[in-house]
């Protein structure tokens, strides 16, 4: 009830502006929008008829979110669980999709951890820090970026280089003696332009343990983060293209303890060490007085964990990737453009440490292309097929279309697209002491459609997406109460294709500018999840979220705004048996700049206090209240 009044007094606010009528163009998720994630190239959003969405640097700015999961939660589709607080294990879910569905990038190269045991990525320690843009795609996009695409794509780019001098810095406190300290400074110089960025956050934290069922102890977190670009420009054809991210974190942690004759989570003196690194390096060059434009690049990353218990090691492992890739862009042809590419990646996994540790590894080789066709104005199709070949299981093909048609000039806009994703198996999950080589790729077909319609000489703009994906071959853990078949010679169990998944659901976005000063956004997902065989809803997957925010600029440089979050209840287990309630989150925020280079800020973190879980029995912030300056020159 309390939801419903904020909603409906927030909406009464908006409508009740007289100046709605007044000619603006809505600056959030435009036509003219430069996107890249869709094809790895830039194109307008105009052209593309996939679902994806983009916070930009001055979205990033006002919200003051300190994670990017904070930022994520806004987006139509998309829920995530923490087991804490922050850097803690995060998982974020695309449409119900399993975070082992996500391909995360930074900076267009892939974060996703090999040494885990699904071959994910936590988001837990992936700060906003010196982050400008997140493109977000939804739906099974394998064809351009491969295994793991199932769900969607998540691609966080830092600061791009100025071609000005120029520097970026902000310092914040708050709750539980939380700072956070970020600064960047980047320029050309000749044929050279940089942009070099550093971070560093550290918090006392909340308990991960919920504090309302016994946790007493505060888990910290300290994280400091580094980034850098370097474009070496050659001639007019021909550049260099280096890029570098590094993180190191600690997150203090509980575990399952023996009390009271119950075995269950409980504070303990855990804590876990992770190292994350993340290098790129490409040479970029066109022919043909640029409508053939190329790139060839080796990538890079490194994912070291480790977990201590009274300072002691009680895991270790380490996870690479490197991948060698050409892509290749060819106008054809006003009407025609074509994308093509290879790449080879292989994958390492190391656990344990000394002549004790077990060492695995993959190679995948990819080949993959799409043509994009626009005939007519405001049309555009585009179509394409990917072929990977992995060292171990052999070949998957996938296919990928979509159309974007707008009649008149962009006021109605209507998209659909269809796409096949693939997940290799993980290296855990073909190797380790449970693993099973003879492991299929994860499989997943999905569809949406939606149209896209402006109103108010632009002022308002109303979105309405209908999406469905189907998921075969996904693997889960099987007990082995008997050793035969499968389980011979595996007496704790092992892994198996065993899951058939299917998720769909409606999403609807409003976004208004009544008048130049004030912007509304409000975005509602219905993600109807559920496991194929057994009917079952899939855990921690939330069928009902909503999110409303509402910014305001006033006449004397004042900046204020709120949003509020609702995520309905969801199940913690797939049986179905736990059910974590849904929560209501309200989050309040101003900005006054005190010179033209200095900026003061402040927010309130859950204003109303609401005590909730996204994981069961693990804890979540409480009211939390921040303060910092920003300064750029």
């Amino acid at each position: 009830m309390r939801f419903q009044f904020i909603i409906l007094s927030t909406t009464a606010l908006v409508l009740s502006q007289p100046a709605l009528a007044e000619t603006a163009a809505l600056a959030e998720d435009g036509e003219d929008a430069i996107i890249v994630t869709a094809s790895r190239s830039e194109q307008p959003l105009s052209e593309t008829g996939r679902s994806i969405t983009v916070i930009d640097e001055a979205r990033i700015e006002r919200t003051q979110s300190t994670t990017v999961v904070d930022l994520l939660r806004g987006v139509p589709g998309v829920t995530f669980s923490r087991n804490g607080g922050i850097g803690t294990s995060t998982s974020v879910f695309i449409r119900g999709a399993d975070s082992s569905h996500t391909v995360a990038l930074i900076d267009g190269v892939k974060l996703n951890d090999p040494s885990s045991p699904g071959g994910g990525f936590n988001f837990g320690n992936l700060l906003t820090g010196n982050i400008s843009r997140i493109e977000v795609l939804r739906g099974s996009q394998s064809v351009i970026w491969g295994s793991q695409a199932m769900g969607g794509v998540i691609n966080t780019v830092t600061r791009e280089p100025a071609d000005d001098l120029s520097i970026n810095a902000r310092a914040e406190y708050g709750y539980r003696d939380t700072g956070h300290v970020v600064g960047n400074i980047s320029g050309r110089f000749g044929p050279v332009a940089a942009s070099a960025g550093a971070g560093y956050y550290h918090s006392d934290g909340i308990s991960a343990f919920n504090e309302d069922r016994g946790g007493t102890e505060r888990d910290g977190h300290r994280n400091f983060g580094a980034n850098g670009k370097v474009e070496i420009t050659l001639t007019d054809a021909i550049s260099v293209d280096l890029r570098g991210y590094y993180s190191d974190s600690r997150t203090d942690i509980d575990g399952f303890v023996f009390a009271n004759g119950v075995f269950g989570l409980g504070d303990t003196p855990e804590y876990s060490d992770t190292e994350e690194f993340v290098g790129y390096s490409g040479l970029n060059f066109a022919m043909l007085d640029g409508r053939f434009r190329n790139r060839v690049a080796f990538a890079y990353t490194s994912t070291k964990r480790e977990n201590f218990n009274l300072n002691v090691q009680t895991f270790d492992a380490l996870g690479r990737n490197e991948r060698f890739e050409y892509q290749g862009i060819f106008d054809i042809s006003d009407m025609f453009r074509a994308t093509f590419g290879a790449e080879t990646e292989k994958s390492k996994y190391r656990n344990g440490s000394g002549s004790t540790a077990d060492h695995y590894s993959a190679n995948t080789d990819s080949f993959y292309g799409q043509i994009s066709a626009s005939p007519l104005a405001g049309f555009t199709a585009t179509a394409g097929v990917r072929h990977d070949d992995h060292s171990t299981f052999g070949g998957a093909t996938t296919f990928a279309g979509d159309i974007v048609y707008s009649p008149n000039d962009g006021n109605t806009t209507f998209r659909a697209s269809y796409g096949e994703g693939f997940k290799v198996p993980s290296l855990y999950q073909l190797f380790s002491e449970y693993g099973n080589a003879a492991l299929k790729p994860e499989t997943s077909t999905s569809f949406d459609a939606s149209v896209t319609q402006l109103l108010v000489d632009g002022k308002l703009e109303l979105s309405a997406t209908a999406f469905r994906r189907d998921s075969d071959n996904l693997i889960d853990y099987i007990s082995c109460p008997v050793p035969t078949g499968i389980c011979d010679g595996r007496p704790f169990g092992t892994y198996d294709n065993v899951n058939r998944a299917r998720a769909q659901g409606l999403e609807f976005t409003l976004l208004a500018r009544p008048v130049e000063a004030m912007t509304w956004a409000v975005n509602y997902s219905l993600i109807d999840a559920k496991d194929r065989d057994t009917g079952l809803r899939l855990n921690r997957r939330p069928k009902h979220s909503v999110n409303a925010s509402i910014d305001y600029d006033w006449s004397f440089g004042l900046q204020t705004g709120a949003t509020i979050t609702h995520v309905g209840s969801h199940f913690d287990d797939g049986a179905n048996t736990t059910r974590v309630p849904g929560y209501v989150l309200v989050d309040v925020r101003a900005a006054v700049p005190i010179t033209g280079n200095i900026e003061l800020y402040g927010r309130v973190d859950n204003l109303l206090n609401e005590r909730y879980e996204t994981v069961f029995r693990y804890g979540a912030p409480g009211r939390s209240a921040f303060a910092g300056v920003r300064l750029s020159y």
